[in-house]
């Protein structure tokens, strides 16, 4: 049936409120989250409070940028107080090692010359202080710490032709250089030249040829056994047992010189241990002539351990060592090379004809020699040959031996 008509007005309907679109309403899965009771509602006092994270079936809420900013400042602060922190605890570094290459390498050219005496016995903070006092380096701190750092810290005593502002680098390395004769003559000192490999008798020669020196009188106090080594065991001269250096020598005795480089020995065997000998089955005197063959017959610091070894294997074996330099010394010295008529001579220093060791060291030596008596290589050579090119070659056996003179020798051991 159709409705009675009421005179044309239709009777009003009900209409569900309309509320804005927010980005709250948007999306809500329930219709009870946009009824104006609602805790979601666009006018929930809860909306003027910042939340972290996403409201409820919503998308995330904004903080205020000025608490972003806050945010970001406090950041940007904590950042730079850390770095503040590592600067100044990096700096003193950067201070420090800027100040010491400085020492090494100072800038501009050196000054004008200047002799430095090195005293015996000085170590670096001695002559470091010395250095700085006649102003070859600007600190004798870092000269120490240079010293120390490239192990370096022993020196010739003697006088030393070096320059104003050379720096801690070049100063240390003129020291390792040993010092000038020139320098030493034109200071007023008396000069003794003691180079590795002299024979006693010619460290006579250089000793008579001082003012108010006598080479025989030298010579007989050192063969006299007034005057020895530690390490000289019942030898009675001092033969090998005095150390090469550069020694200034105004003003002494015959004992005084003779004492200082034989004292110097001493302090030179001490250092590489030589009264380990035993350790190889020697007595220290015996090392010290191994290192004296060794010291005669060796090219390079290379050779040194091979040149050991091949005597030790040789004594091991009770074959004769037949060493040239032996022969060298039982004449009186070389040249002429040794002939096949010298390999007769009736003489304890003839290895030719003799076993073992000779008796006494044949010349000086220096702590390269004596540390390679003391550790001979880990080789089983028994024969060396130096070539025309001046290399050394080994074998184990007489066969190769032969081969190795014959391609490369001009003469064999």
């Amino acid at each position: 049936m159709t409705p009675p008509d009421d005179g044309g007005h239709d009777e009003p309907r009900l209409r569900r409120p309309e509320y804005p679109s927010t980005p709250e309403s948007r999306g809500t899965d329930s219709p009870a989250d946009s009824l104006p009771g609602s805790a979601e509602s666009a006018d929930s006092p809860a909306e003027s409070v910042p939340r972290r994270g996403r409201a409820t079936g919503g998308t995330p809420v904004r903080r205020p940028r000025a608490r972003v900013r806050a945010d970001r400042a406090r950041r940007r602060r904590r950042t730079w107080a850390v770095v503040g922190v590592l600067a100044l605890l990096v700096l003193p570094f950067l201070v420090a090692g800027g100040w010491f290459l400085w020492q090494l390498h100072p800038p501009g050219g050196e000054g004008a010359a200047v002799a430095v005496e090195i005293k015996p016995g000085w170590g670096t903070k001695e002559a470091g202080d010395e250095l700085q006092s006649r102003g070859v380096i600007g600190s004798s701190l870092a000269f120490q710490v240079w010293e120390k750092v490239s192990g370096a810290g022993s020196f010739q005593a003697g006088a030393y032709q070096l320059h104003e502002r050379m720096g801690v680098s070049a100063a240390s390395d003129a020291l390792a250089r040993g010092p000038s004769t020139a320098a030493a003559a034109s200071a007023g000192h008396t000069v003794l030249t003691l180079p590795p490999g002299l024979r006693l008798d010619q460290i006579a020669d250089r000793v008579g040829a001082l003012p108010g020196h006598d080479r025989a009188a030298f010579l007989a106090l050192a063969q006299s056994g007034q005057i020895r080594s530690r390490y000289q065991g019942d030898q009675a001269s001092v033969e090998g047992f005095t150390w090469p250096d550069t020694y200034f020598v105004e003003h002494q005795t015959d004992a005084q010189i003779l004492q200082t480089i034989v004292s110097e020995f001493d302090r030179h065997a001490d250092a590489v241990n030589l009264a380990n000998a035993p350790s190889v089955g020697l007595t220290p005197q015996q090392a010290v002539v191994e290192a004296s063959l060794i010291q005669a017959e060796a090219g390079t610091a290379a050779d040194a351990p091979k040149i050991a070894a091949v005597i030790a294997n040789r004594l091991k074996q009770g074959t004769a060592l037949q060493i040239d330099a032996t022969l060298c010394y039982a004449k009186g010295g070389c040249p002429p090379v040794p002939t096949n008529a010298d390999k007769q001579l009736d003489s304890p220093y003839n290895t030719y004809r003799v076993q073992g060791l000779p008796p006494t060291p044949i010349m000086t030596v220096t702590e390269q020699s004596l540390r390679a008596a003391l550790a001979p290589a880990d080789v089983p050579y028994l024969f060396y040959v130096t070539g025309k090119d001046g290399v050394t070659y080994y074998a184990t056996t007489l066969a190769e031996h032969e081969a190795n003179i014959r391609a490369h020798g001009v003469r064999g051991e």
